[in-house]
C-alpha cells in the first residue's frame, strides 16, 4: 500500500518537473523577427547608368542675341513670351545718321548716273565726229591732223564715259556701306522660336560683350521644336556608354511619365567643376518628339542610360544582396541560412543570378533590421514573388 502512494508521488513529482521545465522553456524561448522575404524569380535585367546629379531640359537652338555695336535702343519690338519668326527685327538702335549716309550715298548714285549720261553722250558725239572726219580724209577734203585730232577726242571721251560709269560703281559701293552699316542697328531673329528674355527697354544703352567678360544678352531667344536631355555622368561610369543607347528620361515636372530616349553625344572631356565628383556630360534626344510637347527648357530631368539587358533570367531583388554577393535564405526550418551566389547584371531594382539560387527559393530582402543574420529565428510577413 505505501509503495504505490510513493509511486503516485513520485509520478506527480516528475510531471511537475516537466511541466515547469516546459514553462521555462516557453517564455524564456527567442522570440522569432518578422522579416520581408520574395521568392527568385525570372524576369528582364538591366545594367544601367544613370546621372549623378540632376540634368536639364535645353533647346536644340538657343540664342543669347545683342546688336553687332553699342547704341541706345530706338524701338523694341517684342516682349517675354512672344513667339517670332525668322528674319523678324527684334529691336532698332538709333540710326537717323545712318539713314542720312544711306540717302546721302543715294544721291551721290543718281548724280553719278547723271555725270555719266552726259559725259557718255558727249562721247558718243565725240565718236561720229571722228567717224565723219576719217571718210573725209580718205577724199582730201579734210587734213590729216584735223582727222587725228578728232579721232583721240572720240577715244579720250569713250575713256571719260567708262571713268563716269566706274563713278557710278563706285558710288553704288557707298550705299552699300552705309546700308550694311544701318543693318548692324537691327537685331532680327536668326530663326524662329519664343523670347525667353529682354534685357533692355526704350531709350536704354547696350553694348556687346568685350571679349572674356560675358554681360546678359539683349535678347534670349529659344527653339522649343526640339529638346534634348544633358546630364552629367560619373566619370566612372563613361566608358560604359555608347552613342545610339536606349536611355529612360524622367522629369521632375511630369513624375508620372517616362519618356524614351537614345544618347547623342558624349562629352570628349571630363567637367572638373568639382573635384571629387568629376562628370562627362552626356545629351540624350527623345525618341518620339510628340512626346515633349509643352515642356519646358531649363525643367531639371534624370536619364537612365540601358547599358546592357536580359530577358527571361533568375533574379531577385537588389536589396536582398549582401556585401561579397551572399544572401539570406528563409527555409522550411524557419532558421535563416546564409548562401553565396554568383550575380550578372544589376541594377537599383534587380540583380541576375547564375548561380547559387533557383526559382522559388525564398530571399530575406529587409537585411537592414537589426538582428536579421544567419542562424536567426525569423517568421516572414510576407512571401511570393513580386
Amino acid at each position: 500500500m505505501s509503495i504505490n502512494v510513493n509511486k503516485r508521488r513520485l509520478l506527480i513529482a516528475v510531471v511537475l518537473i516537466m511541466l515547469a521545465a516546459a514553462l521555462v522553456h516557453l517564455f524564456l524561448r527567442p522570440e522569432p523577427l518578422d522579416v520581408l522575404v520574395q521568392a527568385v524569380d525570372r524576369g528582364n535585367v538591366e545594367s544601367i547608368v544613370a546621372n549623378t546629379r540632376a540634368g536639364t531640359v535645353k533647346a536644340c537652338r538657343r540664342a543669347h542675341l545683342a546688336p553687332a555695336g553699342g547704341g541706345q535702343i530706338a524701338h523694341l519690338n517684342v516682349h517675354v513670351g512672344d513667339r517670332v519668326e525668322q528674319g523678324q527685327v527684334l529691336l532698332t538702335l538709333w540710326n537717323d545718321d545712318l539713314k542720312s549716309q544711306v540717302h546721302l550715298a543715294s544721291s551721290a548714285v543718281k548724280a553719278a548716273e547723271a555725270g555719266a549720261e552726259q559725259v557718255c553722250l558727249q562721247a558718243d558725239e565725240a565718236e561720229r565726229e571722228a567717224k565723219r572726219l576719217t571718210r573725209l580724209k580718205k577724199n582730201g577734203q579734210v587734213s590729216d591732223e584735223s582727222a587725228s585730232r578728232a579721232l583721240t577726242n572720240a577715244r579720250a571721251g569713250q575713256a571719260s564715259c567708262r571713268a563716269a560709269k566706274a563713278q557710278i560703281e563706285n558710288a553704288g559701293a557707298r550705299v552699300d556701306v552705309a546700308r550694311a552699316a544701318l543693318e548692324r542697328t537691327l537685331l532680327k531673329a536668326p530663326f524662329a522660336g519664343y523670347i525667353a528674355e529682354v534685357n533692355g527697354e526704350l531709350g536704354e544703352f547696350v553694348t556687346p560683350s568685350p571679349p572674356g567678360i560675358p554681360t546678359l544678352p539683349a535678347i534670349d531667344l529659344v527653339d522649343t521644336s526640339c529638346l534634348y536631355i544633358s546630364a552629367p555622368i560619373d566619370e566612372v561610369d563613361a566608358p560604359q556608354i555608347r552613342t545610339g543607347m536606349l536611355a529612360r528620361i524622367t522629369l521632375d515636372a511630369v513624375p508620372a511619365m517616362s519618356f524614351l530616349g537614345a544618347v547623342d553625344r558624349i562629352a570628349p572631356y571630363v567637367l572638373e567643376k568639382e573635384k571629387q565628383a568629376r562628370t562627362v556630360e552626356v545629351e540624350a534626344l527623345f525618341a518620339n518628339p510628340d512626346e515633349y510637347k509643352g515642356l519646358i527648357p531649363g525643367y531639371s530631368a534624370d536619364i537612365e542610360i540601358i547599358v546592357a539587358s536580359r530577358d527571361d533570367v533568375l533574379r531577385i531583388p537588389t536589396e536582398a544582396v549582401l556585401e561579397g554577393n551572399r544572401v539570406l535564405i528563409y527555409p522550411v526550418t524557419n532558421v535563416l541560412e546564409e548562401r553565396k551566389i554568383e550575380v550578372g547584371l544589376h541594377n537599383w531594382k534587380y540583380t541576375e543570378v547564375l548561380s547559387g539560387l533557383t526559382a522559388g527559393e525564398q530571399v530575406v530582402v529587409s537585411v537592414e533590421r537589426p538582428g536579421v543574420e544567419a542562424g536567426q529565428l525569423v517568421r516572414p510577413e510576407a512571401s511570393g514573388g513580386q
